[in-house]
């Protein structure tokens, strides 16, 4: 599985400032580069549309296995469950992992009969990608940075030119060399240091997102001794010979210490500890590079510690105490420190302060604070503040000149679409580096130079044989249950008619205040070709619409994310976009939650149903503290310790909810190295479905037994996973292409 935004454009590590913005995302059930699955990159010309009933059926049907019953008694405030599948949390139980290979035989062999069309799909991928490209090089000090890919070589390559972009190319990292002789290789940090002479970067080659790192000497193209183990982020300092680093427990993976190494020594000393089990902690360095910032987040709250770059030895310094429900993010210029706070501002302002004297007695109003619009995020440079901002669910990219104070936002010419401010290392500069996108726009990056209001497209996705005037997207609104208007991203085939007849894909996530963009994807053209319509439903939970909708979809209140889904499916089958028995959708991590309590809540509303990596098993995992992640998700799904919130999630939670009644078809994807949701979730609930469901629909339950929570690492393998997830969707939806049958 891949993430929506695996493009050969796609860099790798998160930008400067990016994983304390999105931490909240990051930190939680969720992939690490992104929070969809739907990298699916098939066109198919041939496709023949049919009613799944007219679909031949395979003469001999494969035997699904059945997990054994081990009844374990749970006990909670009085309430008694019977867990018949608790012991397949046995990783180490060999009985497991023979369960689970069955379960992946049984798959194969129901599966076979589409072969000869999964390898069609697979190579029409392959037509769909640049599988040789660059990504848009990116200036940092003297040298240009930037990542390509080769045929056939399923990793980027990490590149550089000093000083012009007609320069000699320098290969500083091949992930194709570091992945030799592992399954699955995901690159984390990756900070030069500033006199861009060493290289800090981190690698997982498991799947569990526990990083190792290491440090090269790019000069000689030799790694250092120093290496250090579940290292999550590093900064340089100015001596170019200091790092900070923050590290993870080895069991909860909460990131609770920060960590000071001076190269050549055998060891890195212990600077903080976060003792909070509801805080964990990210460091950061501000753009114009002279500060170092520690910050402490849990999902309501945060506090940031600082110190300068260009002294490493000092002692941490507080902006300001921690609070309830404050959270506040900091960065620097000229001296003064710039806060974005949510202090009697849900969706935040901006305040100034001294760096002598940072707390909030001294804050004064930089950008007041406004209820319809969301602050996302700030970014600095010398004579302009760049602010991201969403207003009625649309990003927004506020440009602010420091000198006059005037304002003016980059024109965009759709009206629905993606956008967010890109690398930009640089902080003596006029150009700033942005990324936009939309259902029918591929990824592009702009250079704008932020007086004259002049944009250069530096690089756009090259998607071969895609005509973007051949389809139409919309932005459409479904009304919820308590009256509440839920908007809805919508592409398709220009022509299409909305007959009550179309094949739709429907996709959400809905947690962590994420916001899920209305982004393009080259692997779509393999639905909207086929007559598929996709959508988007920005429900509740996420962040689309400010942090209220947020709350409006947390804690006792997570019911509305179930709710708000199933009406904006009943809306698209209402304006006669699709039926129910031609709906598709799809949900991976906390989106697959969702998927499981609609199933239950629901089961007739949808025809096949993917389940990626799913966080289902709600109540046990969330009262397991030693389990990572739990315990600083209390205050995003609640602490079933305390009966009210028990009592709440035991209505929703998909594994203690499947009942017996049909259920549409279904694929359980799990992976065996998860360190997020564990693979036992997802094949818990399967064996379950399969115990009680009452249908004949199929159901698999798919285990990549050499990856994590984002899945196959390699874009290849990625690619394979794809056209199977692919083609038992369009299967389940009646579309057949050849003489590939399909449907069960």
């Amino acid at each position: 599985m891949a993430t929506e935004f695996q493009d050969p454009s796609f860099r790798g590590p998160l930008r400067k400032g990016e994983r304390r913005r999105k931490s909240a995302a990051f930190q939680c059930r969720t992939p690490k580069q992104g929070l969809l699955f739907l990298a699916f990159i098939m066109t198919v010309s041939t496709a023949t549309p049919q009613t799944p009933s007219s679909v031949q059926r395979p003469t001999q049907t494969p035997v699904p296995p059945v997990a054994k019953k081990v009844p374990k008694e749970i006990v909670t405030h009085g309430d008694k469950r019977l867990d018949d599948y608790f012991w397949l949390r046995e990783k180490t139980n060999a009985e497991v992992i023979a369960y689970l290979e069955a379960e992946n035989a049984y798959g194969d062999a129901v599966t076979r009969p589409q072969q000869p069309f999964r390898e069609r799909l697979y190579r029409e991928m392959l037509g769909h990608l640049q599988e040789t490209d660059s990504s848009a090089p990116v200036r940092r000090g003297e040298f240009f940075y930037y990542t390509r890919t080769e045929k056939g070589k399923s990793y980027p390559i990490y590149c550089r030119k000093h000083g012009s972009l007609k320069a000699p190319e320098e290969i500083i990292l091949d992930q194709n060399a570091l992945a030799q002789g592992h399954k699955f290789l995901s690159l984390g940090a990756f900070e030069p240091s500033d006199d861009n002479l060493l290289l800090a970067y981190t690698t997982d080659s498991t799947g569990y997102r526990q990083y190792t790192l290491h440090i090269k000497d790019l000069r000689s193209g030799k790694l250092l001794p120093d290496q250090f183990e579940r290292v999550d982020e590093v900064v340089w300092t100015t001596d170019n010979k200091t790092l900070f680093f923050v590290t993870e427990n080895e069991v909860t993976k909460r990131q609770d210490e920060f960590h000071r190494h001076t190269l050549g020594s055998a060891s890195a000393e212990r600077v903080y500890f976060e003792p909070d089990v509801l805080f964990d902690l990210s460091v950061d360095r501000s753009r114009d590079r002279a500060f170092v910032f520690l910050t402490a987040e849990s999902k309501l709250s945060t506090e940031v510690r600082f110190l300068p770059a260009g002294q490493p030895g000092a002692p941490l310094r507080l902006v300001q105490p921690r609070e309830p429900d404050h959270k506040y993010f900091v960065t620097h210029r000229r001296g003064q420190f710039y806060i974005r706070t949510n202090d009697k501002a849900k969706n935040y302002r901006v305040a100034t302060a001294p760096v002598e004297h940072p707390g909030k007695a001294a804050w004064k109003e930089f950008i007041p604070h406004n209820p319809a619009v969301k602050i996302d995020g700030l970014d600095l440079f010398t004579g302009h503040a760049v602010v991201s901002e969403r207003e009625n669910g649309l990003e927004r990219i506020r440009i602010i000149n420091l000198e006059n104070q005037q304002s003016h936002a980059i024109e965009l010419p759709e009206p629905d679409y993606a956008l967010a401010v890109d690398s930009n290392p640089e902080f003596d500069t006029t150009l700033l580096r942005f990324r936009y996108q939309s259902l029918v726009t591929p990824s592009s990056f702009y250079d704008y130079d932020m007086n004259s209001r002049q944009r250069t497209l530096v690089k756009q996705t090259q998607v071969p044989g895609y005509k973007p005037a051949s389809y139409v997207s919309e932005r459409i609104f479904a009304t919820a249950s308590d009256g509440t208007k839920i908007p809805c991203s919508v592409v398709y085939k220009k022509g299409l008619q909305r007959n009550g007849r179309n094949p739709l894909f429907l996709y959400a996530y809905g947690s962590y205040g994420h916001s899920i963009p209305a982004a393009f994807s080259y692997s779509r053209l393999a639905l909207l070709d086929r007559g598929v319509i996709y959508a988007m439903a920005h429900i509740r939970g996420g962040g689309e619409m400010g942090e209220a909708w947020r709350d409006q979809g947390r804690m006792m209140l997570k019911r509305n994310t179930f709710t708000d889904f199933i009406a904006c499916a009943e809306h698209l089958i209402g304006e006669k976009y699709t039926s129910a028995d031609r709906l598709a959708i799809q949900g991976a991590s906390a989106g697959g939650l969702l998927m499981g309590a609609v199933v239950n809540m629901r089961p007739d509303l949808f025809r096949v149903v993917i389940a990626q990596v799913p966080f289902v098993d709600v109540l046990n995992t969330m009262l397991d503290p030693s389990l990572p992640l739990t315990t600083s998700e209390y205050i995003e799904w609640g602490n079933p310790n305390e009966k009210a919130a028990y009592d709440y999630m035991k209505t929703y939670s998909p594994y203690d909810n499947v009942a017996r009644q049909n259920y549409p078809a279904m694929l359980v994807r799990v992976s065996l190295n998860d360190s997020q949701v564990p693979y036992w979730e997802g094949a818990k609930f399967a064996a379950k479905l399969r115990a009680l469901k009452t249908d004949q629909n199929v159901l698999l339950l798919k285990t990549n037994t050499g990856a994590g929570h984002g899945g196959a690492s390699g874009r290849y393998d990625a690619l394979h996973d794809l056209a199977f997830d692919y083609a038992f969707v369009l299967g389940e939806l009646g579309i057949i292409s050849g003489k590939a049958v399909k449907s069960w």
